[in-house]
């Protein structure tokens, strides 16, 4: 009997998986999936404890769910990339395996790795697909054939190539001829793990197709009005699972549509289709500019700022301990759940690089080591975004006031003292300032003073900025 491997990587789902669909199309095939754990590199890109328990919920709910339809899913564990390769040649070689099936990763690491498989396996036919987007990356290029390099005319492009025809999604496979299938014991990774909260999080890839279909029916064409303020339940909460893969950009993009017709249009639902395509393009640019998985910055002459080693200001940035509120309310909810509203992710990445001068690399790092929707690329490209250092990047010398930002988009304070207790009875008007109003009262707080001068420091960067550009 032909048998077909699909090796799963972040593509942890049934619906819409194009390796699945496509070893299960030969309805004769013995049909296995893998997973390999690599705890070694895991570590070196300082994977959250939180993301790799999510990864652990989504790899039993794939387990049972590949059990049902007759699919046994085997793990198994290799240090690193390099010794995964061997492991997929020893799967290979015992279960006489003919194809092998999976869904292609973009960061240099794991294209370096790939094709060291299809070299090593030389009498299995392998087979990839470009499953984690909805336009595979070469597919939208400008006149001359170049990756764009600013995000608006690559939207322009893309959304053309959406309207010409839209990326089918495939359906779950059915279930092979033997049968639905028991599940032994639970799947268990060797790594560290920090529990996640459900609630925030779908766990299991049931729950993530309900939590799109609700997000697209009842908040999607909000989603403009309300996506700024960190109080309100705007956003979609739906990035893990894009990065594990329960769910796929095209699912997104046709339940959106469903629900908002009027989104490749510029109508309602519009503005969340443009986070799906920003996600998009910094996974093309990846591909073009693998240099950007090895922390080099896009734009050159920025590697030569003079940045700031103060670990004492780091670590007060790290546990949300600046004297900022916006900004400590918001490393505070990262640490606490592994997630942080996007809003602020551009307020503390700006105030860590444009206010405290430290290496953007530095933020990058440590965002990935607690976010439970971490990614390299989209990591990475708002990172180089609010450094200014990457692809359609602010302007150097545009530098977000913390403090004008937590008045403009936490007015009354909500979030804030949801994450700063400390700070509850400060009035609403002095909560964005709240060592003004303690002087001028006379009282005290349980708070720390701002560890820099807002005004002060921003003049510092741009003559670090500045310096850096003139060589």
């Amino acid at each position: 009997m032909t048998t077909h491997l699909v090796w799963f990587r972040t593509d942890l789902r049934l619906h819409d998986n194009l390796a699945l669909a496509a070893a299960c199309r030969d309805s004769y095939a013995k049909v296995l999936a893998l997973f390999i754990a690599t705890p070694g590199q895991w570590r070196q890109h300082r994977m959250a404890p939180r993301q790799a328990a999510y990864i652990q919920a989504q790899l039993n709910d794939l387990q049972r769910n590949l059990a049902d339809k007759g699919i046994p899913l085997l793990l198994r564990e290799a240090e690193d990339f390099a010794a995964s390769v061997q492991v997929i040649q020893q799967v290979c070689n015992e279960h006489k395996v003919s194809s092998l099936f999976y869904n292609y990763q973009y960061e240099l690491n794991e294209r370096r790795r790939d094709a060291r498989v299809e070299k090593a396996l030389k009498d299995v036919l392998c087979q990839g697909f470009d499953d984690s987007v909805m336009l595979a990356p070469g597919s939208v290029m400008t006149g001359d054939r170049q990756m764009y390099k600013v995000f608006t005319p690559f939207k322009n492009a893309y959304l053309k190539r959406l309207k010409e025809g839209l990326p089918e999604c495939v359906r779950a496979p059915s279930v092979r001829e033997e049968g639905a299938i028991k599940v032994c014991q639970p799947l268990k990774l060797n790594y560290p793990q920090t529990p996640f909260d459900p609630d925030l999080f779908p766990a299991d890839e049931k729950s993530a197709i309900a939590r799109l279909r609700q997000f697209c029916q009842q908040q999607a064409a909000e989603y403009e009005q309300k996506r700024d303020f960190p109080a309100m339940e705007g956003t979609s909460r739906l990035s893990c699972c894009l990065t594990v893969g329960v769910l796929s950009p095209r699912q997104c993009l046709r339940r959106l549509l469903a629900e908002c017709s009027g989104a490749l249009e510029g109508g309602a639902g519009s503005v969340w289709l443009n986070e799906l395509i920003w996600r998009e393009f910094y996974r093309h640019l990846m591909t073009f500019h693998p240099e950007l998985c090895r922390f080099k910055p896009f734009i050159k002459w920025t590697d030569n700022v003079k940045w700031c080693e103060d670990n004492t200001r780091l670590n007060a940035w790290q546990r949300g301990q600046t004297g900022y509120p916006i900004v400590d309310a918001a490393m505070r909810q990262l640490n606490d759940t592994g997630w942080m509203h996007n809003r602020l992710r551009m307020i503390v990445a700006s105030f860590l690089v444009k206010d405290l001068l430290i290496d953007w690399r530095e933020g990058e790092r440590y965002f990935m080591s607690q976010l439970v929707d971490g990614d390299l690329a989209a990591n990475n490209g708002g990172w180089q975004w609010a450094a200014s250092t990457g692809t359609d990047a602010a302007p150097y010398f545009r530098i977000f006031n913390p403090t004008t930002q937590g008045e403009k988009f936490d007015k009354q304070g909500e979030f804030i003292r949801r994450w700063l207790p400390e700070l509850r009875d400060v009035p609403d008007k002095a909560l964005h300032s709240p060592w003004q109003w303690a002087d001028k009262e006379g009282g005290t707080i349980d708070y720390p003073r701002p560890i820099v001068d807002h005004p002060q420091a921003r003049l510092e960067t741009l003559a670090a900025y500045e310096a850096a550009r003139k060589g």
